[in-house]
């Protein structure tokens, strides 16, 4: 028998809208304690690539999945220091209505999530089918999260809920159908959910009802991108090193231009002496905003 290799890593195309950025700026690395922590807008800085006739895939239709355009707005990065952009998938945090069965198959247990408790933005996930694949985590009732804790949504489906008489009066008589539209209720099976062969009574745990839970896609690893705003970049020190420079030799002002001939920096070069005369330093001193722009370069090398 032949042995294959399968890979499981799949570049991601996912929606704008099923990502989350949250962007943290410190002033300097050697700070640490400071967090000023916000969430951005994914769908207003997050652009998919789209295939074309060169790629090989339906052309301006297909996402061409693993590569997007990610804008950095001049309103959030607009001070020096170091921004750190943590993308995850979305969360939606809801909680859960009842944990029950089905009526047709006691068997099988699930967590019943009520759409109204849902943010509006996320509803259309809350269809039959819409969450398998889904992570979802849970919090304690002081508001923390069970660590390395999840399960994982095997389906959903709309549902309804039905009172069977039952003989055993310490099981719920409130069970649940499945229904094909029309409700406000959703049944989500969970794995594992079911109680291992060896030990039947060890019953997983899939929550309970009125705890708050985190729903989460699983189209993406999250991942951190450390961006440094800094004084210059490239070109700027080009302009020092390689661009166009004069000297005034009256007033001894030093001039640098950028590659369009622009003034981008002037300063006062001069001189200090003793009472002797001798000479004690030679100085370059920042003009700032004082610029003179008689110091044009077209103008002085015609």
């Amino acid at each position: 028998m032949a042995l294959g290799t399968y890979g499981t890593v799949r570049p991601a195309d996912m929606s704008p809208e099923d990502v989350e950025i949250l962007l943290n700026y410190t002033p300097s690395r050697d700070i640490t304690n400071t967090f000023e922590l916000k969430k951005l807008n994914s769908t207003e800085l997050l652009t998919p690539y789209f295939h074309n006739e060169n790629t090989g895939g339906n052309a301006g239709v297909e996402i061409l999945g693993g590569m997007y355009n990610l804008r950095l707005p001049s309103t959030e990065f607009n001070r020096i220091g170091i921004y750190t952009m943590y993308i995850r998938p979305a969360q939606i945090r809801t909680l859960i209505t009842d944990c029950g069965v089905l009526s047709a198959l006691p068997n099988v247990k699930g967590i019943v999530i009520d759409l109204n408790n849902v943010p509006s933005q996320f509803r259309n996930r809350f269809v039959n089918q819409g969450l398998v694949g889904y992570r979802v985590e849970y919090l304690n009732s002081n508001g923390s999260k069970i660590t390395n804790f999840f399960r994982i949504i095997t389906s959903s489906f709309y549902c309804e809920p039905v009172v069977t008489n039952l003989t055993n009066t310490s099981q719920k008589s409130i069970r649940y159908r499945y229904v094909e539209s029309g409700s406000n209720l959703l049944f989500c099976t969970l794995s594992p959910s079911s109680t291992p062969s060896n030990k039947p009574n060890a019953t997983p745990f899939i929550g309970q009802p009125n705890q708050n839970i985190i729903i989460s896609n699983t189209f993406f690893n999250p991942f951190s991108v450390d961006i440094e705003m800094g004084q210059h970049d490239i070109d700027t020190l080009a302009y020092a090193l390689y661009g166009n420079q004069t000297k005034s030799i009256e007033d001894g002002i030093y001039t640098i231009y950028d590659n369009d001939l622009n003034i981008y920096k002037q300063y006062n070069l001069y001189e200090i002496r003793d009472e002797f005369n001798n000479l004690l330093y030679e100085v370059r001193q920042d003009r700032g905003g004082n610029i003179d722009f008689s110091k044009n370069f077209t103008n002085i090398t015609q």
